[in-house]
């Protein structure tokens, strides 16, 4: 579908390679993913490296309108990502491509799951601006499922950060395997990683346990590791044991959570002991002051190892797909509780650590160079050919028009009638949508997380 009168006669501003200031633009659905692709930008940019920015930027920061978009409170406890969060806006597809074609962006970072990559990249093809901005997409942590179905979704970007070199490897076998470009991989490292090395302090004992939204899934094995968890505060009442929590209840995070942790502490016989506490907030902050790392399978994991804290990942339900544990197969760290309450700290495989971009060894500083210089170099080269992603109505006719679709675009990439508000009108009706997706949210997340475990318990009668 052509777009509307009224954005034809827009005129589309278009990105300037040599003015003053490098324009970045972070579209993300999720808190995760926001602080992935707000703390990219910088890095991308040399914001993040003390002298290393070549000129003044500006970062904007869009959440794509979903049932993970986060709250402000989900913002604040990112964490310090150089960009306001008062200044962050909700946008729909149309909005954003709206945005873009306004805007004159030098780069787009897209901190989305894979389907709303593969749209965006449709949609920002279908404008044809006469010079569009860099896209640049990835992943927020370990990829440890759909390789193929998130890799094949991203295609099109210019850019493809993989966090480490094993990824890198990785991500290239897949293009290559189905005759795909994969010159758009570009190795990095995740853009979150710092925090002064660990340092035993005398006096501070303090074991975290970094809690995972949809890992484990079940009732069972969520108790199951708050109970070991519990216990193990118990055994050892002179030692600090924290459940580091991601989200409070009725708050949506990358990952639905059905389940949370509060709820099931709330049951546990005879109360929690004093030396065990819930906490939120900024992991950084968390892993000041941590002196064991404790999790199933957790981007946190590698945080911590980059800071050289022992860490540990927990074999108790198995070493399973399911969980994302078998990423750490090699590492050295897998090991039961058991094991941990008998004082056991495991120690990291080096081999296996210099394969997971994690950058103890102190390389961390250059980690972007290569991605920043491409990026130097894709702003200079002219105006880019339009985004060419993998997947197209000719080569995946049953799969592509379905992901379009869940965006509001239709098969050409151009929003679908209706998607798109423009003007006073539009904020108008935006007001009113946003009044109604409030309410909606929030039965929703009723829904999944009351309703939907009741039905469930009374199938199982």
């Amino acid at each position: 579908m052509p777009p509307s009168t009224d954005d034809a006669a827009a005129p589309a501003a278009t990105p300037a390679a040599g003015r003053a200031t490098l324009r970045i633009a972070v579209l993300a659905d999720s808190d995760t993913r926001w602080k992935w692709g707000a703390l990219t930008a910088r890095r991308l940019s040399g914001a993040a490296e003390a002298g290393a920015a070549e000129r003044p930027v500006e970062i904007s920061g869009l959440l794509l309108r979903g049932r993970a978009t986060p709250t402000p409170r989900q913002l604040a406890e990112v964490g310090e990502v150089g960009v306001d969060a008062g200044r962050v806006r909700e946008v729909t597809t149309a909005e954003f491509l709206h945005t873009v074609r306004d805007e004159a962006y030098d780069v787009v970072v897209l901190a989305l799951v894979g389907g709303a990559v593969q749209a965006m990249i449709h949609g920002l093809a279908a404008l044809d601006l006469p010079r569009r901005p860099v896209v640049v997409t990835g992943y927020v942590g370990v990829v440890y499922e759909k390789l193929a179905d998130g890799l094949l979704l991203r295609h099109g970007a210019d850019m493809v950060l993989a966090n480490s070199r094993d990824d890198g490897a990785r991500f290239r076998a897949v293009y290559e395997g189905v005759g795909a470009d994969a010159s758009s991989v570009t190795e990095a490292a995740l853009p979150f990683l710092g925090g002064e090395p660990h340092r035993a302090q005398e006096g501070r004992d303090t074991v975290v346990f970094a809690a995972q939204p949809s890992v484990p899934a079940s009732r069972a094995d969520r108790t199951y590791l708050l109970r070991r968890l519990v216990e193990h505060a118990r055994l050892h009442p002179g030692r600090e044991v924290l459940l580091k929590l991601r989200s409070k209840p009725g708050e949506h995070t990358t990952h639905i959570e059905e389940l949370p942790y509060q709820r099931l502490a709330e049951r546990i016989p005879g109360g929690l002991p004093p030396n065990f506490r819930l906490v939120y907030g900024h992991m950084g902050e968390v892993l000041d002051r941590t002196d064991l790392l404790v999790t199933v399978s957790s981007t946190a994991a590698l945080e911590s190892l980059h800071r050289r804290i022992p860490t540990a990942i927990l074999s108790d339900l198995g070493v399973r797909e399911a969980l994302g544990n078998h990423h750490f197969i090699g590492s050295g760290l897998i090991t039961s509780w058991d094991h941990l309450d008998g004082g056991l700290r495991p120690e990291p495989d080096e081999e296996w650590l210099a394969g997971q971009g994690v950058a103890a060894d102190g390389t961390y500083a250059t980690a972007y160079d290569t991605a920043r210089a491409r990026v130097s170099a894709l702003l200079s080269a002219g105006p880019l050919p339009r985004l060419a992603p993998y997947y197209t109505p000719a080569t995946a006719p049953g799969y592509l028009p379905g992901i379009l679709a869940r965006y509001h675009l239709g098969p050409d990439g151009h929003p679908l009638p209706g998607a798109a508000a423009s003007g006073e009108t539009g904020r108008v009706r935006g007001a009113v949508r946003q009044t109604v997706r409030n309410a909606a949210r929030g039965a929703y997340r009723h829904g999944v997380q009351r309703v939907a475990p009741v039905i469930r318990r009374m199938g199982e009668l």
